[in-house]
């Protein structure tokens, strides 16, 4: 695992000690880390505070998405996919794919490329949290078909 993969991880477990959703996201330029995020849904009250969403109002206004990498800890869900495609960010890294599949098909269905590292780190800390928390769960990504 590359250290910017690492940095998402170390976001998903902050998220999770700040009592929220332990997914992390780091939007990168190569192996320099521009912007980090974890999921805040909880901890903001805002249902789009997403961990990808979080990284990229964290990076600001870009003019060069296209030459950036987002690295995630879960696959991204319709709407951190759609802002992907929306700010045509080329590449995604994906921690794990076994507790939410996401929409990886329709990234790659999109040009984008995808790579899921099948990370047992992040599966673990995401199943454990699902199994923990049901509720904060079932609110969100359990719904979405």
């Amino acid at each position: 695992m590359n250290n910017v993969y690492l940095a998402a991880l170390q976001a998903a477990k902050d998220g999770r000690a700040d009592a929220g959703i332990p997914i992390g996201a780091v939007l990168a330029h190569q192996d320099t880390v521009i912007a980090t995020g974890y999921n805040r849904r909880v901890q903001d009250a805002d249902p789009t505070a997403h961990a990808e969403i979080s990284a990229l109002r964290a990076a600001g206004r870009r003019t060069d998405y296209r030459e950036l990498t987002l690295y995630t800890t879960l696959a991204p869900c319709a709407l951190c996919s759609g802002a992907i495609v929306q700010f045509k960010i080329p590449r995604v890294v994906i921690g794990e794919a076994s507790n939410f599949p996401g929409e990886i098909d329709w990234l790659r269905s999109r040009g984008v490329q995808v790579q899921v590292l099948n990370d047992p780190e992040a599966t673990e800390l995401m199943a454990e949290f699902i199994v923990a928390e049901p509720q904060l769960w079932d609110e969100d990504i359990a719904h979405t078909p």
